[in-house]
Order: structure tokens, then sequence, then C-alpha cells
């Protein structure tokens, strides 16, 4: 995926909004202020948040490391230019991202936001 087709698909996502933070950092987030991932992180990647149980898994992978300054919350990132994951599976991640930061939410901002995985 190209980073403008990861963005689009980000906005798809159930109250997700885009902001550009730290420079030209273009963060997705939901009820305001809760990332779920961010694109142009560190220059050319892609950043987001996936199960703990999951991480050391996804870092061992060639082409993807734990996310500088957000790894102890654990996110993971990779080069868009060269992502190691295929469209597929780059999607169920980023919806799994997004989906771990609504359940994170008061129960009250959930409603609408949940999907059915």
């Amino acid at each position: 995926m190209k980073q403008h087709e990861i963005a689009e698909f980000c906005l798809q996502l159930p109250g997700a909004r885009e902001d550009f933070k730290w420079g030209n950092n273009q963060v997705f987030s939901v009820a305001e202020n809760k990332m779920f991932a961010i694109l142009n992180f560190l220059g050319h990647d892609l950043a987001f948040k996936v199960d703990s149980d999951l991480f050391l898994g996804f870092v061992d992978r060639p082409g993807i490391r734990p996310a500088p300054y957000l790894a102890r919350a654990h996110w993971i990132s990779m080069n868009c230019a060269h992502l190691s994951i295929g469209d597929d599976e780059l999607r169920e991640l980023l919806t799994h991202s997004h989906q771990l930061v609504v359940r994170k939410l008061p129960k009250r901002l959930q409603p609408g936001l949940l999907l059915d995985l």
C-alpha cells in the first residue's frame, strides 16, 4: 500500500480523524487524541499499536522494529517505502490497532467505534 492508501484506509475506520503533529507526522486517532497509527513517523515510517503478547514476534520479522519512544506501549514501526507485509495483513493490523485503542476508552465513548472482528 502507498502512503495515501494507508491514510485513506485509516480514515475509514469508525471515529478516526487525522492531525499533523511534531512537524510532518500524520497522526490518526479516535476520541480526539488517542493515537492508533502514525505516518511519516521519524521520516518515512508507519507506526501503530499491536497486542502486547504479539509485540516480540513482530519485531523479529525483517523490516519491522520497535517504534522509538512508543515501544513501551507496544508500538511497532516499518519503512513505508519497503513494507515487509502484504496489503491485507496491513489493513488487518491497522484495524486491530484502532480497536485496541477503542477498547481502552471509557465505555460511554465506545458505542459506534467497536467493530465485530
